[in-house]
């Protein structure tokens, strides 16, 4: 926490430096309860700081990552930024920012489950095994398509908080979230009831990135600049490690059969050969 508030303190007297300041209206694709949030503002503060911006960050009404996308395309569009899982299409269509902002967790997921079946996925260890279950994806998540590729059942909302509502409705078996956000989830009230499966862990090779409106050329410059002076110096690691591990050491993910995914939409310019970007078990 000590250390969380050093970097907090550090991004916002960096971020005052200079006046007039940089407008970043980013759209809450997972709602007000967004697990992804307090991590991410601080990567923006972070970068703003690095770059001796002040950053004004406003909400977008809520949205999916489909209409947020949408809206970025559009001439008269209000929204400027969002995170979530990279794609060709994404990659083609906007401004990439290509610093995985999770070091690659978000393809590491572990299943949400009902409470009252825990030993659900005691005995799965193929995704042949796994193929017997349904899954529960956000209707326009590229997650969706990595697990029907991979022969995967899945069911599909367009609302990300329904989703934890239909598993309570036995309208799919199961909810991989990734490790960085699923612990968060689970003290949400939607999630009463539910579990964490204990014997499984998923993997597909993929980023979590920041992507920008085309209009916004001036932005994600700023943004990718400052992400990198903060690998280089070593806060993007400080500030990720403080936020990150505790999750992944109660997660016991050492312990778990490890069902590898293969993703058929992950972009060429995936930087996978830098290593100091990515988490590494």
């Amino acid at each position: 926490m000590a250390r969380w508030l050093a970097i907090w303190l550090f991004c916002g007297a960096c971020s005052l430096a200079q006046a007039g300041g940089v407008a970043i209206s980013y759209a809450l694709v997972s709602g007000d309860n967004d697990p992804h949030w307090p991590y991410i503002q601080a990567l923006l503060l972070l970068a703003c700081g690095q770059m001796n911006q002040h950053c004004e960050l406003t909400a977008a009404r809520n949205m999916n990552q489909g209409r947020a996308m949408e809206q970025m395309l559009q001439p008269d569009g209000r929204v400027d930024l969002f995170w979530g899982m990279t794609s060709r299409e994404r990659e083609s269509k906007l401004l990439t920012v290509r610093i995985p902002l999770d070091k690659g967790l978000i393809g590491w997921r572990v299943p949400l489950i009902n409470a009252d079946k825990p030993q659900l996925f005691k005995n799965v260890k193929t995704p042949q095994q796994l193929a017997a279950f349904r899954a529960g994806q956000g209707q326009d998540w590229p997650d969706k398509q990595i697990l029907q590729h991979a022969g995967l059942p899945v069911v599909t909302s367009p609302d990300y908080p329904h989703l934890f509502s239909m598993l309570k409705q036995r309208r799919y078996d199961y909810f991989p979230r990734s490790v960085i956000e699923v612990r968060q989830e689970l003290e949400m009230p939607a999630a009463a009831g539910l579990m964490l499966d204990p014997y499984l862990l998923l993997h597909y090779p993929t980023a979590f990135y920041f992507f920008v409106s085309p209009k916004r050329e001036d932005l994600a410059r700023m943004l990718e600049q400052g992400l990198e002076k903060s690998v280089a110096d070593g806060s993007f690691d400080q500030l990720f490690k403080t936020f990150n591990s505790e999750h992944l050491r109660g997660l016991k993910l050492s312990g778990r059969t490890i069902i590898e995914l293969p993703n058929p939409l992950l972009p060429d310019g995936t930087p996978l050969s830098r290593r100091e970007l990515w988490f590494h078990p």
